[in-house]
């Protein structure tokens, strides 16, 4: 059982880890993963690619909550935006 991964080819690992969270249900190292992409691009000397990861990311994300139309979802979410509006110096109206 005592597999060596480093001899495992990146393909072959990266399918093994996305399917193990996906029978988790490990949204975190997904997040994780989509927060890692775009450094990862830039470290790989594709700096205009990095930015559309950014980019690609972000509207991810932006459709998933627009899709959301639970008021109490919604509500739940609250704290979570007025929380970073203020983390990143934005002003309150």
């Amino acid at each position: 059982m005592g597999e060596n991964f480093e001899q495992l080819s990146t393909d072959d690992l990266r399918d093994r880890a996305v399917e193990l969270a996906r029978k988790r249900w490990d949204v975190r190292f997904f997040w994780r993963l989509l927060g890692l992409i775009p450094a990862a691009e830039a470290v790989a000397g594709n700096r205009e690619a990095s930015e559309a990861s950014v980019a690609q990311a972000s509207g991810f994300l932006y459709e998933a909550l627009s899709v959301e139309t639970d008021p109490k979802v919604q509500e739940a979410l609250r704290p979570v935006y007025i929380e970073y509006l203020r983390e990143h110096g934005e002003r309150e109206s």
